[in-house]
């Protein structure tokens, strides 16, 4: 198994599309980058604490790639907007692509290429790329958000998948 972690606005629309593919092991919504141990949701929210909501990704390589990840990453997220996704503003919801090895990095940084070269889009791409650090699993309540909470997600989904549905479909 390896691991994936990306951060692309709010982890709550981040873990259903990577939890549908064969060969993903488990999707865990939690907080990554910053300067501040086990933080806590409020202490992520205060943009004090330099963490992202990201999600940690357990996958088989064997039956997915991580280039597939990526792909799949890209089409979650608006890479032209540094400061949060959709309704999403602030650090915490910058987009990032954290690598965990050398080889993820270079995949990373091959695709983000690829992606600005494509023409999809008229901004810059501005999602970074980053070395993984600590990943601290959110509150329990975070967690399968879209299972557990299906109303509320669907609300605060609904401009992510409009634009998605925009630029990647």
């Amino acid at each position: 198994m390896e691991r994936a972690i990306f951060a692309g606005g709010c982890f709550w629309c981040m873990v259903q599309p990577f939890e549908e593919q064969e060969g993903i092991e488990s999707v865990l919504s939690g907080y990554t980058g910053g300067h501040v141990a086990n933080p806590t949701y409020e202490q992520v929210c205060s943009n004090t604490t330099g963490h992202t909501e990201a999600v940690e990704i357990i996958f088989d390589p064997q039956k997915i790639s991580y280039a597939d990840l990526i792909e799949l990453y890209w089409a979650q997220t608006d890479p032209t907007d540094a400061f949060g996704q959709f309704q999403d503003r602030g650090e915490n919801y910058r987009p990032v692509i954290y690598y965990t090895s050398e080889q993820q990095r270079q995949i990373a940084e091959a695709s983000k290429a690829a992606l600005q070269a494509s023409g999809r889009f008229s901004q810059p791409i501005v999602t970074t790329i980053e070395p993984a650090q600590t990943f601290y699993p959110a509150e329990d309540y975070h967690q399968a958000f879209y299972r557990t909470n299906p109303v509320r997600y669907a609300m605060s989904s609904k401009i992510r998948h409009d634009f998605l549905k925009e630029h990647w479909q």
